[in-house]
Parts: structure tokens; C-alpha cells; sequence
């Protein structure tokens, strides 16, 4: 049985570098998140104050995984 992930929203606060970045959920909780594969091959920039979608597992909440970036 494959686990469901918990997708949430936030804005990036900081560029790190090794495509990481410092996301700020809606409840102000800080993730560490990496961007997907897809967004990576398709050299999709990501840049402080940009909103994103992301995936979470629900046994680490401290990290995430960028899947859309939003308008």
C-alpha cells in the first residue's frame, strides 16, 4: 500500500544552495524543500517570494518536496 502525501502551499523565503530552499507554509511553520525531478529537468527558477505547492510525507514534517510552482 503506497502512503499518501499531504500537499500544502507556501512562499520561499530562501535560496540555498544544491537546489534546496527555505519554505514558509500558510501557518508560518518554516520546511526545508527540494524542487521534483520534472521541475528540474525542465529548468524551472524558483526565486524568494514565489508561491509553491508542495508534497509532504507524514512522518517527517520538516521536509518537502516542490512539485508546481504558483502565479
Amino acid at each position: 500500500m503506497k502512503e499518501e502525501h499531504i500537499e500544502v502551499e507556501g512562499r520561499v523565503m530562501t535560496v540555498l544552495p544544491g537546489t534546496m530552499f527555505r519554505v514558509e507554509l500558510d501557518n508560518k511553520h518554516l520546511v526545508l524543500a527540494t524542487i521534483c525531478g520534472k521541475m528540474r529537468k525542465r529548468w524551472v527558477r524558483l526565486t524568494i517570494g514565489d508561491r509553491v505547492k508542495m508534497e509532504m510525507s507524514p512522518y517527517d514534517l520538516d521536509k518537502a518536496r516542490i512539485t508546481w510552482r504558483l502565479k
